[in-house]
């Protein structure tokens, strides 16, 4: 049986110290970082996204962090075979992968070895159902989708345009629903060995909180400076759904004041949050920490070291 890869997965919601975390575990298990954000992959935008400073890397590789022009999209596609070909390095190199980040959808189709082809592409089928969607509504795109993949229809979020797209795009090009053919993909052995890290907060509202005090240390870095650059350029579709950009416009266009445009960022952020724990904790494979159990941080370290030495013996 060919060997699988080790790999430490730490996820959760936004603001829940998964950065920290995997940089604390790459320190003590001679690691590397690969991120999982499909917004930090982008050049400029740093302060929205959170995307870590030197500072906060202490000194350990990050990986997928800064490397696009946000004028280029960017697929789950390209994600999981970018990732793979880093974690096949890091592992050559004797050193421990470890993939952080809240975007599910990239940290599920890499684990789970769920292969995507590019094959079933239709640019201009893409943009006809962009155009019905903005003829019509959402509704519409996921009514059609329900008539051949009622599966889909009902996991994929309904404001998640992009991906009801891609389940009718995959559908009409291939013949294949998308629910069947990640069935397909799942078939195929995960090279992984994974040990899944999710933090979370016990109490929902520490969490907000952490969200809320974030948003204003945004502003403190200059989130309004680096929301007008990102604005000026041009910005892919993936680019443009970035939280901390599009809600300052009506501040920035002289509709609303800098507090109520804030407000609305710190609203969708924390919608943002629920929704990527909904979507983590379907999985029953992630141990779950309660980051506001814990005194400090050292003692929340403790516990996770002590749950990856056990799975990694197992």
């Amino acid at each position: 049986m060919e060997r699988k890869i080790p790999v430490i997965c730490v996820s959760g919601p936004t603001a829940s110290g998964k950065t920290a975390l995997a940089v604390k575990l790459a320190k003590k298990y001679s690691g590397e970082v690969i991120s999982a954000d499909s917004m930090q992959i982008y050049e400029g935008m740093d302060i929205a996204t959170a995307k870590p400073d030197a500072e906060e890397m202490g000194g350990i590789p990050h990986y997928l962090i800064g490397f696009l022009p946000p004028s280029q999209t960017y697929s789950v596609a390209q994600f999981t075979e970018d990732a793979a070909r880093i974690i096949k390095d890091i592992d050559s190199r004797g050193k421990t992968p470890i993939l952080a980040g809240g975007t599910g959808l990239y940290v599920d189709s890499l684990l789970n070895n769920i292969t995507f082809s590019e094959s079933s592409a239709d640019e201009f089928l893409r943009e006809q159902l962009r155009e019905k969607a903005q003829r019509e509504g959402a509704e519409s795109l996921i009514e059609e989708l329900r008539q051949f993949d009622p599966e889909s229809a009902e996991r994929i979020e309904p404001n998640n345009i992009k991906r009801v797209i891609r389940a009718i795009e995959i559908y009409r090009t291939t013949g294949i629903t998308m629910t069947e053919h990640n069935i397909r993909s799942r078939s195929i052995e995960s090279p992984y060995d994974a040990v899944k890290i999710g933090l979370k907060a016990k109490d929902r509202q520490y969490l907000y909180d952490r969200i809320n005090l974030r948003v204003e240390l945004m502003v403190q870095k200059g989130l309004i400076e680096e929301a007008k650059e990102v604005l000026s350029k041009p910005c892919s579709p993936t680019a443009k759904k970035a939280i901390g950009y599009k809600e300052l416009v009506p501040y920035l266009n002289g509709e609303s004041t800098l507090n109520e445009a804030l407000e609305e960022l710190k609203k969708q952020t924390r919608r943002y949050a629920k929704r990527q724990l909904t979507w983590f904790m379907r999985d029953k494979n992630i141990r779950w920490f309660d980051i506001d159990t814990y005194d400090n941080s050292e003692d929340l370290f403790a516990d996770v070291c002590t749950y990856i030495d056990k799975a990694m013996r197992r």
